[in-house]
């Protein structure tokens, strides 16, 4: 397995101006990913509050760039191509070590 950053970058007003049919594809996009968290494949991910304008980010674990790229492109954002997305490699990502839970 191999960690993957995904970033998703939709218009920098994109928060405040998003029309209904685009809100609708987020919550979408929220439920993806968060069944992706559940799975374990996503290790995080949510929007980041930059100042030049938010955009979203996720870590995923997955067997390959390919895989990974699949992932992404079954992303209701990136099918309704709310706006540019990039998968990047981590080829040295440190984790964390699994801790069990309560």
């Amino acid at each position: 397995m191999s960690y993957f950053l995904y970033k998703f970058v939709p218009r920098p007003d994109f928060r405040t101006t998003m029309t209904e049919t685009e809100a609708a594809t987020m919550r979408e996009h929220v439920s993806y990913w968060r069944a992706l968290a559940d799975q374990g494949t996503a290790i995080a991910f949510g929007p980041v509050a930059d100042p030049a304008g938010d955009w979203g980010v996720a870590i995923l674990e997955a067997d390959g760039l390919q895989d990974a790229r699949a992932l992404v492109a079954a992303d209701p954002v990136v099918i309704a191509e709310l706006g540019p997305v990039d998968v990047y490699p981590m080829h040295d990502a440190i984790t964390r070590r699994w801790r069990p839970g309560p």
